[in-house]
């Protein structure tokens, strides 16, 4: 017989697979097979409700959870049920503001908001609180950013009802788009690709000069494109590479922020870019090619700054390659592992050649994936399995799911009140006045600070929402803000104070945090320079003619070669190391001049 505790557990398991299960239902079109139409402020609610109630459960104020968490869940998925089942008759009487629709809607909000706290974090929603209160008395500010006055029951059936608040477009992306990659991740890290990259990179790399180094970098960008957490990458990959590195001879810190600058990379890494790829072509309204092509010369860059460090310093410490030959050759790799690979390349194919819906593209090599790693290890279609991978990808898409909803606030609270467009002449005003160098590297740090400690996909909902229309408004190039605001993000897990991906990196090494955050920046430190160059030069993200193009980015490749160099450069050569820095400075100013 189940404990209470038990049985509570399974409870908010069973709320985490609902949510997948949902979202799937809705991407391969189930509604309209059965004859009906799911409407967005149906469907939206009821996931937002469901993944507040699991959040509650599963994060307790006692130390375990109990008739008050259970109370408090079961309000939040009422409140917002009651939100998706009268959609249709507010949709058509919105100028009705009865105690029948505020009251659930201010208590959706605030449990809603609580959920985010528990899972996310304080930092976020406190941001997202701020808001509010701007939403609430903004309209007894002076100046420029006084909000237009809104009564509190307007306010609130904005955010909890309106498709342009919480249940709204940011929701509605991480219910289809998003879920869809998580699932494929979830699966793919289930069926053994942790094991399956590693072993790919160690029969391509191990032999090289600090090849359990490069090893690391091959192993955790390629399965880190694909799993959408640089953390959660960490934490799979890092659990081979890190020993494997420090035995070959690389000190713990230097190993650590290697596997973090690598995990991070394979948010940046085309095609997928932790799913990211598709949420910008979705936002932009363009096609997901233009943004592939657009990210592959930075990530290029990236990864030979950093396999250039690598290098550099294997050969000052004087490592040779692995002799390890316990890998099997790459054609048995494949052989034994082809329930990964076809999958990826039916992807692949689904994308670029039938251009299919990139959710529903994920989601069938998701099934793909799951049917040949069943026949493969000979395993039955157990419920058991299934539920699992379900409360898996539930878990994985929860955070995300909440972030959504918060940032569904800020943009509710943008719209309703003005800010964003006051917000948009603010930083226009502080571009014309101080210039546009200096407006972004405003943009930057708070692209950084914003998004300390959040998925990848959660930062770039965030960051598009709150500080993109600045930079379109300013002149910039739509699809360059949107890169631009993504890397600093991502660029968020390696930059200390916080650093995330560097502090788990470090545990796990058993180094210093300090040394590992500041070796992880250096190793990355192209990431932080590159964004301004395409803002002043779109050359570099593939835009103009081919002889621009092969100009900037040949450019550009020495300019990063040489400040790989000149950051890895030894004691003995430190003077040599600050020339090719400034050199790789003098050579990226060059580039902007051209551009």
């Amino acid at each position: 017989m189940q404990s209470k505790s038990d049985r509570i557990e399974a409870l908010a398991e069973f709320l985490l697979s609902l949510v997948p299960v949902i979202g799937i239902l809705w991407v391969v079109g189930l509604p309209q097979l059965l004859g009906t139409t799911w409407l967005d402020g149906q469907i939206l609610p009821l996931c937002i409700g469901i993944g507040t109630g699991a959040a509650l459960l599963r994060r307790p104020y006692a130390a375990e959870a109990g008739a008050f968490d259970i109370c408090l869940g079961l309000i939040a998925i009422g409140c917002w049920t009651w939100s998706a089942i009268n959609y249709d008759a507010w949709l058509t009487d919105f100028a009705q503001r009865s105690v029948s629709q505020w009251l659930p809607g201010v208590l959706a909000l605030i449990l809603m908001l609580e959920a985010m706290r528990k899972v996310c974090g304080l930092s976020i929603t406190i941001l997202v609180w701020v808001f509010v209160a701007y939403a609430m008395f903004g309209d007894k500010l002076g100046g420029t950013l006084t909000a237009a006055p809104q009564s509190p029951s307007e306010i609130v059936l904005y955010l909890y009802a309106d498709s342009q608040g919480v249940p709204g477009f940011i929701v509605r992306v991480v219910v289809t788009l998003v879920l869809a990659f998580v699932v494929l991740g979830n699966l793919m890290e289930r069926s053994g690709a942790t094991k399956f990259f590693t072993d790919v990179a160690m029969r391509l790399m191990a032999h090289r000069r600090g090849g359990a180094a490069k090893v690391s970098v091959v192993a955790s960008s390629a399965f880190g494109m694909v799993s959408g957490s640089t953390v959660g990458n960490v934490m799979s990959t890092g659990l081979v590479t890190i020993p494997l590195m420090k035995r070959s001879g690389f000190p713990a810190p230097i190993a650590a922020a290697i596997e973090a600058v690598a995990s991070n990379g394979g948010q940046l890494a085309p095609p997928v870019m932790g799913a990211t790829a598709f949420l910008i072509a979705e936002f932009l309204q363009i096609s997901y090619v233009d943004v592939v092509v657009a990210a592959i010369v930075p990530a290029l860059l990236y990864f030979v700054v950093l396999f250039v460090q690598i290098d550099t310093i294997a050969k000052n410490l004087s490592l040779a390659g692995s002799q390890e030959r316990d890998v099997p050759l790459l054609a048995v790799l494949l052989r034994d592992n082809w329930p990964l690979v076809i999958p990826i390349a039916v992807l692949f194919v689904l994308l670029f050649a039938f251009e299919l819906n990139a959710a529903r593209a994920a989601l069938a090599a998701a099934g793909l994936l799951f049917g040949l790693s069943a026949v493969r290890d000979k395993r039955v279609l157990a419920p058991r399995r299934i539920g699992a991978i379900l409360s898996g990808s539930g878990r994985n898409i929860l955070p995300i799911l909440l972030i959504g909803a918060g940032a569904g606030v800020v943009v509710g609270v943008l719209n309703s009140t003005g800010l964003g467009f006051q917000l948009s002449i603010t930083l226009a005003e502080l571009g014309q006045s101080f210039g546009l160098f200096t407006m972004l590297l405003l943009t930057a740090a708070l692209s950084i600070l914003l998004g300390m400690g959040m998925p990848t996909a959660a930062v770039y909902l965030v960051l598009s929402v709150v500080l993109a229309p600045a930079l379109v408004e300013f002149g910039v190039e739509p699809l360059a803000a949107h890169m631009f605001l993504f890397y600093f993000g991502v660029l968020s897990m390696l930059t200390p104070p916080v650093a995330v991906a560097s502090f788990v990196a470090a545990g796990l090494a058993e180094a210093n945090f300090w040394r590992t955050s500041v070796t992880a920046v250096k190793l990355a430190a192209v990431a932080y320079v590159i964004p301004f160059l395409w803002i002043y030069n779109s050359a570099i993200i593939l835009k103009g003619s081919i002889a621009s193009i092969s100009i900037a980015v040949g450019l550009a490749l020495t300019a990063s070669i040489l400040l790989a160099r000149g950051l890895a450069a030894s004691a003995e050569n430190r003077g040599l190391g600050l020339a090719q820095v400034g050199c790789a400075t003098g050579i990226g100013l060059l580039i902007v001049w051209i551009g």
